[in-house]
């Protein structure tokens, strides 16, 4: 039987993971890790089945492998091979990045705390994961000039919204796996349509370029 301690180091792996998105310099790079990370998140749906005796989260982890482990860092890689892999420094200074980190695990740790449900009495660190994705995202966003990069940010957002909704309302219908994992995949889609047709417009991939609006 999957012990709670396995589930909470799997928890604390997803972050070691994110630091990886958030600090590799390369787009590809950032995609390979992305799928890590969401293959990790497949196994802590499939342990978090057996520890909470939630069967639908093994349909939700068999979900999670198609959509986040295969198709969305293949969107992602094709893309790559289509655009430039600009060479430019980040916006924020990656030094700035190391006093954060452990501020945004302070603060989620501080945020749940209080939370007394017999669901994650004793899955309170996984619980904090998935709020720290929230602010790991936004530091993704925030951190990167690469548009393609700064995309990452609000993959560790919806990874962070996957693992509360498996914590905390693992019981939900199949339903709602289906129009998460929906919704996932057309934001995607959407945001590279997006990122490409921004690239053939101004012919770059910094965000720094799109600081002016032009008439």
């Amino acid at each position: 039987m999957t012990s709670l301690l396995f589930v909470n180091s799997l928890a604390g792996l997803l972050i070691f993971t994110s630091i990886i998105i958030i600090y590799t310099k390369k787009v590809k790079s950032a995609a390979i890790g992305y799928a890590i990370q969401s293959f990790v998140l497949v196994a802590l749906f499939f342990s978090l089945a057996d520890v909470m005796q939630a069967h639908e989260l093994y349909v939700w982890s068999i979900s999670a492998f198609f959509t986040k482990v295969v198709f969305v860092p293949a969107l992602i890689l094709y893309m790559v091979k289509k655009l430039p892999e600009n060479d430019f420094s980040d916006g924020l200074n990656k030094a700035w990045l190391l006093p954060i980190l452990p501020i945004v695990m302070l603060v989620s740790h501080l945020i749940v705390e209080p939370i007394n449900l017999t669901v994650v009495e004793n899955l309170k660190p996984a619980l904090a994961v998935s709020f720290a994705h929230f602010f790991l995202g936004l530091l993704c966003i925030a951190s990167q000039r690469h548009i393609l990069k700064q995309v990452f940010g609000y993959c560790l957002m919806e990874n962070g919204a996957h693992l509360s909704l498996a914590l905390l309302a693992n019981n939900a219908p199949k339903l709602v796996e289906i129009g998460i994992s929906t919704d996932a995949i057309f934001a995607m889609i959407i945001m590279v349509v997006l990122v490409n047709k921004i690239y053939h417009k101004i012919n770059s991939l910094d965000s720094k370029d799109l600081s002016e609006l032009k008439g």
